[in-house]
């Protein structure tokens, strides 16, 4: 019998996370309670940056949160891009703030990214957010990307304690983030990377499979364990412009018993995951829980 690979459709996960969010954001409303507000910040002329902030403003208004946006130019300084945050910082009707990466090579990253309170960090990069995902404290905000993951696999129903997890990628943004979350559920997990020894061996040992490597169609047939449930994080552009992700697509129809696309997979789960942890630091800025 021929398997047939399912589709893991992330658009439509996403939808389903934003519905959930504008009837939270309409019962907090209706409470009485001051709408979630969500800051961006975008240093510079990038178009990319341009569409991927403009797509999460969409998502926030969407969703019903106010969003604030601070565009500044190229020539914006380490100095007045930290004083922007301090602001930010201090104004209590922002629950969120996002720093849109990459920042011009003349401002230092690090300490714009360590500057935003780890209370307001959507984006889930601050040490504080990170150490408490990793010693599983609740409180953590989580990296979006891989929230997003974590929330795909739930949704279709992989039974996630005692399973074999193989993340392909060590980057702070996604794959040890991964790994943490996929402990949390009791997943083994294995680290991997570009430099590990008998990959293809490695990865085919995963009930899930993680591929967050930033390699066009690095992962074929050989890396995927029949049955296998595969994620694919990366997002690449080939030379005639297509987008693809780190794994072949079509090599492992057949095989994996379900994937996401690339496009179509994991991207829209981000901003979806954005808009959630913004949800999440305002209830706890406010001392209230989710409500529907």
């Amino acid at each position: 019998m021929t398997r047939t690979t399912r589709v893991i459709d992330g658009k439509a996960a996403a939808q389903r996370v934003r519905d959930e969010l504008k009837r939270e954001v309409d019962a907090r409303v209706a409470r009485g309670l001051r709408r979630p507000g969500l800051a961006t910040v975008l240093v510079g002329d990038d178009p990319a940056s341009a569409v991927y902030v403009r797509n999460k403003r969409k998502g926030a208004e969407e969703c019903g949160l106010v969003s604030v946006h601070i565009p500044l130019p190229t020539s914006t300084t380490t100095d007045e891009l930290l004083a922007v945050v301090r602001r930010l910082n201090a104004d209590d009707a922002v629950d969120g703030i996002l720093v849109q990466l990459p920042l011009p090579r003349h401002i230092d990253e690090h300490a714009v990214l360590m500057a935003v309170a780890a209370d307001k960090d959507v984006d889930g990069f601050h040490p504080d957010n990170v150490a408490r995902l990793t010693m599983g404290v609740p409180e953590a905000l989580v990296p979006c990307t891989p929230l997003g993951c974590l929330r795909l696999l739930v949704d279709e129903g992989v039974a996630l304690s005692g399973a074999r997890a193989v993340v392909v990628g060590r980057s702070n943004i996604v794959g040890k983030p991964m790994a943490a979350l996929l402990l949390g559920k009791n997943a083994t997990v294995t680290i991997a990377h570009s430099r590990t020894r008998e990959l293809a061996a490695v990865c085919r040992e995963a009930d899930v499979l993680v591929a967050a490597v930033g390699r066009a169609m690095m992962l074929g047939r050989d890396h995927v364990k029949d049955g296998a449930v595969v994620i694919d994080v990366g997002i690449n552009r080939t030379a005639d412009g297509k987008l693809v992700g780190d794994v072949d697509w079509d090599a492992i129809q057949g095989v994996a018993s379900a994937a996401t696309p690339v496009p179509g997979g994991v991207g829209p789960m981000t901003i979806a995951m954005l808009l959630q942890n913004t949800l999440t630091a305002h209830g706890r800025r406010l001392g209230v829980t989710m409500t529907t």
